[in-house]
């Protein structure tokens, strides 16, 4: 948050599974319509928030699996874990708050003594301020209830959350998806950086809470479960800030941004065009999606093989620009684009993905930028990624130019080589 000096135009919190994420969308294509337009619009001045039921270890296992864009803060364990940025540093402040009125053996004692109703998850989801269980659904409201009261008995100040139609959380009563936002919200208002608009994105029951926020906008996404419509229909269905969108998961993010006017809806995926996906201002975040987002589709044989493509790209290029590969290799930056010419569809028909993460611009001196970004590629099952430095000027009537590009294996990587290895 350290890299925003005013307060942020637009923080986004959301859920990840079934709501940022799409697990029935197996080319991702929704997520990656989301990714492109944060990092196209939104990233240099907002902030991106994830809010998941998911422990650290099978939060990361999901980064593995999907696209998934590096937030800003990581909500964590049902609302029990806050964390901040790439090395995900903990808040000890949040911690504390939790301590409150908690005795995670007492919590262990008591649910053990619903051995039959209850069957505890895996131990990566058992953490300090969170016991998880399965429950079937029709057992669900007596055990909460029955269990809420004993734990009272025992001098413990606690929250039960059932979702997922099987998931059922011990929280500490100030915990829980809700909680941490409102804390997140507080912290930053004491720091002058309020968001200008917070829009809260869910799809189950413990995301409800996110929709309670005083002055937050919430679109629950359109495979929402029966808990969170239910929930809805009793506490919300006048509330004009939440909607139940009409498109699936990230999709029903992007309409909803849309809806309540809270920015760019526009996601580079959806341009078909790219010699007409232009920019009024200077954006070089844009430059950078939009490239990419060609490099992968013309090596999907997704856009045609003419010289007004890589003309076009060899005029936004400088006349001495330099691409260092990798591998430390320096070729002139129009040689690539040239060179491209030769892998057109060659990934046709194969799972290839490209998107850019985490693309920040410095304004160094009056028209030049200097643009940090990870790259990354997917080609079937191998995944791999470049730490990206990209030199643009600016002249009068010729916007953008790149004049230098380097990247290097990022330890992210999962696979180190070079075949097959063009930009």
């Amino acid at each position: 948050m350290e890299r925003l000096t005013s307060p942020p135009r637009l923080m986004i919190v959301s859920d990840l599974d079934h709501t940022m994420v799409d697990h029935h969308d197996p080319e991702n294509l929704s997520l990656l319509r989301f990714n492109s337009l944060w990092e196209n619009a939104y990233r240099h001045d907002s902030l991106l928030v994830f809010s998941t039921g998911r422990s650290p270890t099978l939060y990361k296992e999901l980064r593995k699996e999907k696209p998934l864009l590096t937030p800003d803060i990581t909500i964590m364990s049902v609302g029990t874990e806050i964390t901040y940025g790439n090395s995900m540093v903990p808040d000890h402040g949040w911690v504390e708050t939790l301590n409150n009125k908690w005795d995670l053996g007492i919590v262990r004692e008591e649910a053990g003594k619903f051995s039959e109703e209850l069957k505890l998850q895996s131990e990566t989801e058992q953490r300090p301020h969170k016991i998880s269980f399965y429950v079937d659904k029709s057992k669900a409201q007596e055990v909460t209830k029955e269990l809420s009261q004993r734990l009272e008995k025992r001098g413990l100040d606690v929250k039960i959350i059932y979702s997922g139609g099987m998931d059922l959380d011990i929280l500490p009563q100030g915990a829980g998806k809700g909680q941490a936002l409102a804390y997140l919200l507080k912290k930053l208002k004491t720091e002058g950086k309020l968001p200008v608009n917070t829009l809260a994105c869910g799809d189950s029951g413990n995301d409800a809470e996110l929709f309670s926020i005083p002055d937050v906008y919430g679109v629950m996404v359109s495979n929402a479960q029966e808990e969170l419509l239910k929930w809805h229909a009793e506490n919300a269905k006048d509330n004009p800030k939440v909607i139940h969108a009409k498109e699936r998961c990230a999709g029903g993010i992007i309409q909803a941004i849309g809806h309540f006017k809270l920015g760019p809806n526009l996601s580079p995926r959806d341009v078909s065009d790219f010699l007409e996906c232009k920019t009024e201002n200077a954006n070089p975040g844009h430059e950078i999606v939009k490239f990419f987002l060609f490099y992968e589709r013309w090596r999907r044989g997704e856009v045609e093989n003419c010289e007004a493509y890589t003309a076009s790209l060899k005029a936004s290029c400088h006349p001495g620009g330099v691409f260092v590969h990798p591998s430390g290799t320096e070729k002139s930056l129009r040689d690539t684009i040239d060179e491209l010419s030769k892998y057109h569809g060659d990934k046709q028909g194969k799972k290839f993905r490209v998107w850019a993460d985490q693309v920040l611009a410095t304004d160094t001196t009056p028209g030049t930028w200097i643009v940090k970004l990870d790259k990354w590629e997917q080609s079937g099952d191998e995944r791999r990624c470049c730490t990206t430095t990209v030199k643009f000027t600016s002249k009068e009537g010729e916007g953008l130019v790149w004049e230098h590009v380097q990247q290097t294996w990022s330890e992210q990587s999962e696979v180190k080589d070079n075949s097959s290895w063009i930009i």
